[in-house]
C-alpha cells in the first residue's frame, strides 16, 4: 500500500511517498504553498497520480501532546485534502522531522553551503518513515498477540 506524506510548511510542503509495499519512503517533491484549497488539490492530485491510498500530514504537537499553532494549521489542511479525496487521511506527530532531515544531509556529507536550502521533501520523508515503521510495528505486535 503506497503512502503519501506531507510536511505543511509556511511557504513550501514538502512531499514523500512509499514503495509499493508501505516499507520504504523517499522524498517525492516539493510543492509552493499558495492557498490551502489549491494546497489540498494538488495533493490529492499527486496522491491519485502516485496511486497513493493513504495521505499522512505531519502535524507539530506541544509538550502536552496538544497541536501547536502549526498543528492546527495542519490538521485544517489535512480536512480541506478530504475533501478533494475520498482516501484516508490521518494526521502524524512531526516531531524531530526537520532535525533528523538535517542531521541525514550531514551524515551524507552534504557540505555546509549546500546544506542550507530548504529541507521540505527530507523532512516529508522523515515523518513517512516514522509513520510506516509505527504502523509495520503495531501490526507485528497484533501478530504476535495472536500467536
Amino acid at each position: 500500500m503506497r503512502v503519501l506524506a506531507v510536511d505543511p510548511g509556511e511557504k513550501r510542503l514538502g512531499l514523500a511517498i512509499s514503495d509499493p509495499s508501505g516499507a520504504i519512503a523517499r522524498p517525492l517533491t516539493v510543492i509552493e504553498h499558495y492557498s490551502r484549497q489549491v494546497d489540498a488539490a494538488t495533493i490529492a492530485q499527486l496522491a491519485a497520480e502516485n496511486q497513493a491510498e493513504v495521505i499522512v500530514v505531519g502535524q507539530s504537537l506541544d509538550e502536552h501532546g496538544k497541536p501547536t499553532r502549526r498543528g492546527r494549521s495542519a490538521a485544517r489542511l489535512a480536512a480541506a485534502i478530504r475533501v478533494q479525496s475520498n482516501l484516508t487521511v490521518e494526521l502524524w506527530d512531526e516531531e524531530g522531522s526537520t532535525q533528523a532531515a538535517r542531521q541525514a544531509r550531514i551524515a551524507l556529507g552534504v557540505g555546509r553551503e549546500k546544506r542550507s536550502g530548504h529541507l521540505d521533501e527530507l523532512a516529508a520523508t522523515v515523518i513517512l518513515q516514522s509513520y510506516l515503521d509505527a504502523k509495520r510495528d503495531s501490526s507485528e505486535e497484533a501478530e504476535g498477540n495472536h500467536e
